[in-house]
């Protein structure tokens, strides 16, 4: 959802994550309402290139440098950047998570999941734990949480339920996350893996498990209600802000270890700001 209140609590989130990773970036957030599934690519460009068109004086190389956010990829940001050549001439590092052959980083698609992935590890370690074995739930299954769900597999783990828009599934065997993710994309969702049984949404935040990773739209959090019924013991939050302050306050009083979002999906900040110093550099070289 895009409305200023959530506009300005997601720039204030970005303020706080670029200090916990120490960069030398503000934060700042922006966004269209729109359903995306409602635009053809046509429509989808026309409408980027016009918001470009109504900021290219507010974003600049040392001023404001817009990254992919949810419903956004690399091909956006190359019509951004094409767009704000226009006002202010060719500047590849006004933007970043642009395609490689752009200035793009190579690793920037998965960051923000592989970013949630070695977070969780770090985590685990801490407490004499690691991912290998350990049973993951998982609320959402767009770009960060499916990259994540696929590394902590490959390391292991085992995903146990999942959910997304258009439902959720559950294997307490574990999922085979590379299905699914063949499943996803074909299906346009979770709902209907043949490798899973389907569950009611509302439940995936109550599954059995080690460690719940949130990663839902804004505004599906975590509420006081739901708080009490969590059994997970480690929850790592790959969503900006996935849970209410009472809900905070439950889970606390429970024992439940929460890392927060603003550390631990800021795996995808850290790469775009690694991709924006490598094409300021290079340009400075060349001149």
């Amino acid at each position: 959802m895009v409305d200023p209140d959530a506009v300005n609590a997601l720039a204030q989130l970005m303020t706080w994550k670029t200090e916990v990773a120490n960069f030398s970036y503000g934060g700042a957030k922006g966004g269209i309402g729109c359903d995306l599934g409602q635009l053809s690519l046509f429509e989808l460009e026309r409408l980027t290139r016009v918001f470009t068109q109504k900021i290219h004086d507010l974003i600049g190389v040392s001023t404001d440098v817009p990254a992919p956010d949810m419903g956004t990829n690399a091909q956006t940001m190359a019509w951004v950047l094409d767009e704000h050549a226009k006002f202010h001439g060719y500047s590849p590092a006004v933007v970043t998570g642009k395609p490689i052959d752009l200035g793009g980083s190579l690793c920037r698609e998965a960051a923000t999941g592989r970013g949630v992935l070695f977070a969780t590890e770090a985590l685990l370690n801490e407490h004499g734990k690691s991912i290998a074995g350990q049973q993951f739930v998982v609320q959402g299954f767009g770009n960060v949480v499916s990259w994540a769900a696929q590394l902590i597999s490959e390391n292991g783990g085992k995903v146990v339920a999942v959910s997304d828009i258009s439902g959720a599934i559950k294997n307490s065997k574990g999922i085979d996350i590379p299905s699914l993710l063949k499943h996803s994309v074909a299906n346009r969702g979770v709902k209907g893996f043949s490798g899973a049984d389907p569950i009611d949404p509302n439940s995936i935040l109550v599954e059995d498990c080690e460690v719940l990773i949130p990663a839902a739209l804004w505004g599906c959090d975590q509420q006081e209600e739901n708080a009490n019924e969590i059994k997970a013991k480690f929850i790592v939050e790959a969503a900006n802000h996935p849970k209410d302050p009472k809900a905070d306050e439950v889970l606390s009083k429970k024992g439940v270890t929460i890392l927060p979002d603003i550390y631990a999906n800021s795996g995808g900040v850290t790469v775009s700001y690694l991709e924006w110093v490598q094409v300021s550099y290079t340009l400075s070289s060349l001149l």
